[in-house]
């Protein structure tokens, strides 16, 4: 990546409004995003001034029996959503020196993800609400900042930990959401699930080609940095979506 292209995807992630950094990653993906001679000074990653960023446990959990409920849910995905493109974003920019190939997988990612969040924004508006209405967490972008010196460990714990974790949830809430009708979330949940597969795939190619590079054997050091970083695979997993997704029978079991 040269430092044009350096500059434009971290413009891309400077962006705070919404809409404007989703219309950036298509641009971007366009070839046809340049950074303003400001993007430079700008605070990262870029984010709305809401969501109001609370601890997890601030962050109200209600019935999906409700249409507030539902609007809570889908806040809270289409939260993670957002992060996410900044994620794909942050690799990119801060891995500046990895292949073009992995700068084109997350940009893949950023086009996607960004596609997720206006799915889930405009449900929301449709249930009378929108993104920012409610409180969020910020783990997702905290993980980002505890990975930020090494790709190796940005694959290891953020695309086959946390993002991962979206895999085995949810099926669940899609089950939910069927029993009280809500048809048109489930929709946009299912695409999302399908997608999410690949992008954690592309998360296990990268922690293996890394692993390759460094004479490291996969699952030992998937099953060491888990360890060291007090990270755990909580069950029950997707067994499906995470083995489509390149999960070893042994990386499987350390789930518990």
């Amino acid at each position: 990546m040269n430092a044009q292209q350096r500059a434009a995807w971290r413009a891309a992630l400077a962006i705070c409004d919404p809409q404007a950094k989703c219309e950036a990653v298509a641009a971007l993906a366009a070839g046809d995003f340049a950074a303003p001679a400001d993007a430079a000074q700008a605070p990262l990653p870029g984010r709305p001034d809401k969501p109001a960023l609370v601890h997890p446990r601030e962050v109200a959990h209600r019935g999906l029996g409700t249409v507030a409920g539902r609007i809570a849910l889908l806040h809270a995905v289409a939260h993670i959503e957002f992060n996410a493109i900044n994620l794909a974003l942050d690799a990119g920019f801060r891995f500046a020196d990895m292949p073009e190939a992995f700068h084109a997988d997350w940009l893949s990612v950023a086009v996607d993800e960004a596609r997720h969040f206006q799915l889930l924004r405009t449900r929301l508006r449709e249930l009378g609400a929108d993104y920012g209405d409610l409180p969020a967490h910020n783990g997702l972008w905290e993980a980002a900042e505890k990975t930020a010196h090494d790709p190796l460990l940005r694959m290891a714990l953020v695309p086959r930990v946390l993002e991962a974790r979206g895999l085995d949830v949810t099926p669940g809430m899609i089950r939910r959401l069927l029993d009280v009708g809500d048809t048109a979330t489930v929709a946009a949940l299912e695409v999302i699930l399908r997608e999410e597969v690949r992008h954690v795939a592309i998360g296990t190619h990268w922690f293996r080609t890394l692993c390759a590079q460094r004479g490291l054997e996969p699952e030992a050091a998937f099953a060491q940095l888990l360890a060291e970083h007090r990270v755990r695979l909580q069950p029950p997993l997707n067994l499906d979506a995470r083995r489509a997704a390149g999960f070893t029978e042994p990386e499987l079991s350390l789930a518990g």
